[in-house]
Parts: structure tokens; C-alpha cells; sequence
């Protein structure tokens, strides 16, 4: 045993020696060092456009939904066009509508499922400010996870959007409508 032990105690000792270690030996380039492999001849690359440094706090009302008082802002900072209502259309139905369900009134088969708190009908939340929705979707609330990991502020405006759409859709007077959508309508146009 004593033998065993005297044979394996150099191995042991030369596991730990950074000469064996291949990290150690590996061709890699340091901070402000020349490269052949970059035309400006730089090893340091500059980060690429939007990066945000971790930990960094953002401001301004696209990235946090406040106004410069601090409250929620009334009316979302970024534009509705048919092409953010189509992103915030998939995004709301990827991460929303499973417990939201596809109407945003709070009905899925995973709301029957939830025992201890029922998803939100967002049905009811049409008085207030999209602000609101948009530091709800970022920062979580209540049971509802935070999903400004899995969504980037521009999409979170878009679903925004979305959800207003929704809450505009299932909440439409007949009588507000253009003559020409009536006129569409099954009993209407007749």
C-alpha cells in the first residue's frame, strides 16, 4: 500500500502544475495586443452595437415604461404598425397566451390548472396605462415571472400592443365600426 501511495503521490503533485494544464499553453491574445488577424491589427474587439454591460441600468421610457416623474407611462413610446401588432401577435402567443389564454381573458388550460392564483384577465386592464403592462411583463407580478430575460423591450411594446388589439376586439361596438366592416358582418350587410 505505502508503495502505492509513494507512486502516486508525484502524479498527484504533477496534476497540479499549470505546465500540464493545455488552458495554460493555448494561443490566445491578451488586451490591447497586436493581431495579424484583424485588418486594424487589434486584438481587442470593440462590442457589438446594443450590447449593454451587465449590471448596467437602463434608462429612458423604451426601456423601463416610466415617464420622467416615475409613473407608468399612458401611451406606449413606440408606434403601433401592422408589422409590431404581427411581433407582438407571435410573442403573446408564445409566452403569454398559455396561461392568459389566446384572448388574453384569463382562460387556458393551464389557468384550470393553477389552484393557488387564477391568470389575470387582461380584459379588465383596459383603463390602464400601457406602462403598466410593459414594467408587468418586465419585472413580473404576483405569480408571473419576469420576462425581460426572454423578451427585449421593443418586443414587450409589441405585445403591449397586442394586448391592446385584444382588449379593442373583443370590446368593438357593431355601431363604431366602418360602414364597409358592417357591411361584412354575418346579419349586418343585409
Amino acid at each position: 500500500m505505502r508503495r502505492l501511495l509513494a507512486a502516486a503521490l508525484p502524479l498527484l503533485l504533477l496534476a497540479g502544475c499549470p505546465a500540464w494544464d493545455p488552458m495554460q499553453r493555448q494561443a490566445k491574445y491578451k488586451a490591447y495586443q497586436v493581431s495579424e488577424y484583424y485588418a486594424d491589427g487589434m486584438a481587442m474587439r470593440a462590442p457589438p452595437a446594443g450590447t449593454v454591460p451587465y449590471g448596467a441600468v437602463l434608462d429612458g421610457p423604451v426601456q423601463t415604461g416610466q415617464g420622467p416623474d416615475g409613473r407608468p407611462l399612458a401611451i406606449s413610446p413606440v408606434a403601433p404598425t401592422p408589422g409590431l401588432l404581427a411581433t407582438g401577435k407571435k410573442h403573446f402567443e408564445i409566452t403569454c397566451a398559455v396561461c392568459h389564454g389566446v384572448l388574453g381573458d384569463g382562460e387556458s388550460q393551464v389557468a384550470l390548472n393553477m389552484s393557488l392564483r387564477k391568470p389575470a384577465n387582461l380584459q379588465l386592464y383596459r383603463d390602464v396605462p400601457d406602462g403598466y403592462l410593459f414594467q408587468v411583463m418586465s419585472l413580473g407580478f404576483g405569480l408571473m415571472p419576469a420576462y425581460a430575460a426572454e423578451l427585449t423591450p421593443e418586443e414587450r411594446w409589441a405585445v403591449v400592443a397586442y394586448v391592446r388589439a385584444l382588449q379593442l376586439s373583443q370590446h368593438a361596438v357593431v355601431d363604431e365600426l366602418p360602414a364597409r366592416v358592417r357591411a361584412g358582418l354575418p346579419g349586418e350587410g343585409r
